[in-house]
Formats: C-alpha cells, structure tokens, sequence
C-alpha cells in the first residue's frame, strides 16, 4: 500500500474510528465526546483537501481489495468524486459544530453522534467508490447508519417515520442490487469510466440496457426523492435538525442524485445513454418532479415540510442537469449538487435555530421573527432567495447553465420548467420573508429560551453564518479558480471530450 491509498483510507476511517470510539465512551464524557467529533470532522476535512490538491495536481489515487473473486471493494478519487467528498466533508464539519449546539441538553448524546460518524463515513465511501459493487455496499450502509438518526427522539411519530423510510430505501436497494447483479452478467465488474466502460456491450444487450437503466433510476431514485419515490423525505422531517440537515444537504438524498450521475456518465456514459434513448424519459421524470416538489411546497404551514418538498424540487434540477444531452445543462446540473447543498442546510439551520430557540415550527409562527433573531433570518434570507435564483447567488449560477444548456440542446421546453419553478419558489419563500420582516411580533414566542447575549446559541448561529456566507461567495465568485463550477466545466469537459 502506497500513500495515496492510505489517503484514501484515512478519509474513510477518520469518521469511522471516531464513531466506534464515541459508541463506547459513557454518557455523561460530554466533553470528551465533543472533542472527539471535533478532531474527526476536521481530520476529515483536512485529508480531504490535500487529496483536493493532489487530484488537481494531476496524482492518481486508487486503493483496491478483492474480498472474493469476483467481487472488488474499489476506491478512487477522481473529478466527480472529490466534488460529493468535498461538499461532504465541509458541510459534515459545519454539522458536527450545530449538532453539538443543538443537543447540548438531550438525552442519548452518544448513540446520536456514534451513529452520525458512521454515517459520514458511509457517504464518504460512496462519494470515493471506484466500482458498482463498492457503490452499493456503502449505499446501503449508508441506509443502516442513517435510520437510528431519523428515530433518534424514540417517539411514535419519529418510530413511524423510521418504519417508512426502512420500507422505502430498503426496496429502493434491492431494486438497485437486481440492477447491480443483472449488469454484472452482461459486463462483468463494472469500474466508473471516464465515459461510460458499457459503449462495447450496447449492440447485443440493448433491450436489457435499457431496463438495467430503469431499474438503476427506481433504486436511486427512491434516496434522490423523485416522484412518485419521494413520500419518506417529508416523513422523516421529526428527526432533529441536524438529521433534516443531514438527509437534505450532505448524505442521503445527495447520495441518490451522486448515483444517478455516476450512472449517466460512468456506467453507461451519456453517449451511450443517448443512444439508448433514456436520457429524456429521465429528463421529463426529473421535470415533474420539480415542479410537483414546488407546487407541494406551498401548502406546507410546517416549516421543516415546506423545506422538505423544496428539496423534492430542488434535487431533481441536478437530475434535470445531466439527463439533458449537453455540456452546459450537464453543469448546471452537477454544479448544483454543491450550490443547492450549501443552500438547503443553511435553511434547515435557520429551521432548527428557531425551534430550538423560540419554539417555532410554523411559518404561521414566524411574525416578526426578523427583529427578534436577525443574524438567523438574514442567512435564512440568503438561503431562500438563492433558491428562487436571485443573483448573483448560488442558485442563479445553476439555473442559468441549466436554462442557457437546454436551449443549446434544443430542449426549449426546459426553460417553462425553469420558470415555473423560480416562480413557485418566491412563492412559498417570500411569504416567510414578509411575515419574519414585515408582520408584527408576538407578545409572546411560543417556547422562547434564553440564550445569554446571542439570539441563539454559538454554535448553532456560527455554522449558519458560514453557509449562508458561502452561498453568496461561490454565486460572486462562480468563475474564480477551484470554485465548483470551474470543477463542473472539468468534468464536462472530460465527459463531453470528442
């Protein structure tokens, strides 16, 4: 083993180890226990930037073990790759500061924050998985760590919500294991291409091409919440913020639109895919989706719901992306895997900063919230209208590519999906924006709690801060060197490359 295999497995298991260290420790090591997801998430963050570096700098990085003939655990770090493990790894840093802010004063502190690390670790090694086979396995791991988060309060709704999500991500890997084995046989173990590695099987397996496809899209989709598959994400809205944030920014429902990227450009290749004639069923697919997300949206009076059905919507536009035959809408696309991550969890921070602050749930609540919390409602402002894709935030940097690739490719419709949606976004976000700025206050908050001279605690605030700091940053400086649309274009260019 090389140094640039062991760096890949230090990503891996710098999360990991902490998990397993933190499941022993007793309750009451509060400190200890903080200290430790501290040193993780940072080990993290810090390994994953030198491989960063490495891979820009032209280094191979490759770390392989058959555990059975046949069958290859696979890690490589290559474009797409360090896009999810980066977003991943500085978003889990942030997360790990608020969940230990927001769960100060909860019970059950160590099986939380145990299982959050192994969830981490789980979404790491599907963002460096080489192969299918390494792909599945932590996809779902990623299943198992995740369903102790989404009970973790132990209440019959947040048990219900559990059972719901088994069901549905359950289902959902066992179509995408039928799709995982039935493409083994036609093709033996499928490594991701730069390209697609299928263009020599496509003439004597169309027929079973095209369904292997369908079954990939089903099973990924059901984590990627496209419509009809998507009815566990609002359940699972009774998990604590952290977990809301984690399922909608960093690891589950990411974790399904990363598998349907690595699918259309690394199993099949978009070429391929093309020929086959998938890529625009997918594209009309991610298309409702976004629209009946948005329309949804509107009806939610629960904060955390409305957000939920945002993501719905705004997931389906990385979909919408690379299903779209073209390298722009392609970067549109996979550039917002990262912009609508950085947006979506400063919401769901700004979420639980008012629950956990004033006891508001509602946006019926959320009167004069501005004048009371203004450091929370001005990121959470921010957030919001980098959603409807005001410029120059994050989100209009993705919706133009997506809007300027669509015409370029000749699929004009797009563009009335596009605008329908920024119109129902300003529609349930502006509302919020109007009550929290513009309504009179309340004579009294529904569960206010007293947070010495912050509106909130500091490590609830600060990482909100952050994010909604960094949505601005990479809309201003979309075209800047490393930023994530200047990685969009590279990998496009290598997929699109004649």
């Amino acid at each position: 083993m090389n140094l640039n295999s062991a760096l890949l497995l230090g990503i891996l298991f710098s999360s990991f180890v902490t998990g397993l260290i933190i499941f022993c420790l007793k309750e009451e090591n509060r400190r200890l226990r903080t200290w430790l997801n501290l040193l993780g998430a940072g080990l993290k963050l810090a390994l994953v930037l030198v491989l960063l570096l490495g891979v820009a700098d032209g280094q191979t990085y490759e770390f392989r073990w058959t555990m059975v003939p046949g069958l290859e655990l696979a890690l490589g770090a290559d474009a797409n790759a360090m896009l999810f493990v980066t977003l991943s790894a500085g978003l889990w840093f942030l997360t790990t500061l608020y969940a230990i802010g927001y769960l100060e004063d909860s019970p059950n502190r160590g099986r939380f924050f145990g299982f959050f690390s192994l969830c981490v670790s789980a979404t790491t090694g599907l963002a460096l998985s080489a192969n299918l086979m390494t792909f599945l396995i932590f996809y779902e791991l990623l299943t198992l760590s995740t369903y102790p988060l989404v009970v973790h309060r132990g209440t019959a709704a947040s048990m219900r919500a559990g059972a719901v999500y088994l069901a549905y991500t359950l289902c959902g890997g066992a179509v995408l294991l039928l799709a995982v084995a039935w493409l083994k046989s036609i093709a033996g173990l499928v490594n991701f291409t730069e390209r697609g590695a299928l263009a020599d099987v496509v003439v004597s397996h169309r027929g079973e091409l095209q369904i292997i496809f369908l079954l990939f899209i089903v099973g990924l989709g059901v984590k990627a919440a496209l419509v009809p598959l998507h009815g566990w994400l609002p359940k699972a809205m009774v998990a604590p913020a952290p977990v809301s944030a984690l399922l909608h920014a960093v690891a589950v429902v990411k974790a399904g639109a990363f598998g349907v990227v690595r699918v259309v450009y690394d199993v099949y290749g978009v070429e391929t895919a093309e020929e086959l004639g998938v890529l625009h069923p997918l594209a009309m697919a991610a298309a409702f989706t976004i629209v009946y997300g948005s329309v949804r949206a509107l009806f939610q009076d629960e904060l955390k719901k409305r957000l939920a059905y945002s993501t719905i919507s705004q997931v389906s536009y990385i979909i919408l992306g690379v299903a779209i035959f073209g390298p722009l809408a392609a970067v549109g696309g996979i550039v917002h895997l990262v912009h609508q991550g950085i947006m979506k969890i400063t919401l769901f921070f700004g979420a639980g900063i008012y629950a956990e602050s004033l006891g508001i749930h509602h946006v019926s609540e959320m009167n004069g919230v501005g004048r009371r919390m203004p450091w929370t409602t001005a990121a959470f402002s921010i957030g919001a209208l980098g959603m409807i894709g005001l410029p120059p935030l994050a989100g209009y940097v993705s919706k133009s590519y997506l809007q300027k690739g669509a015409a370029a490719a000749g699929e004009e419709w797009v563009a009335l999906v596009l605008g329908a949606s920024s119109l129902l976004n300003a529609a349930y976000f502006l509302p919020i924006l109007y009550r929290a700025y513009f309504r009179p206050p309340p004579e009294q908050w529904p569960a206010e709690q007293k947070s010495g001279k912050w509106e909130a605690h500091w490590m609830l605030l600060l990482p909100m801060v952050v994010t909604a700091a960094l949505v601005v940053l990479v809309g201003v400086f979309a075209e800047s060197p490393f930023s994530p649309l200047t990685w969009a274009k590279l990998i496009m260019r290598r997929e699109y490359a004649p």
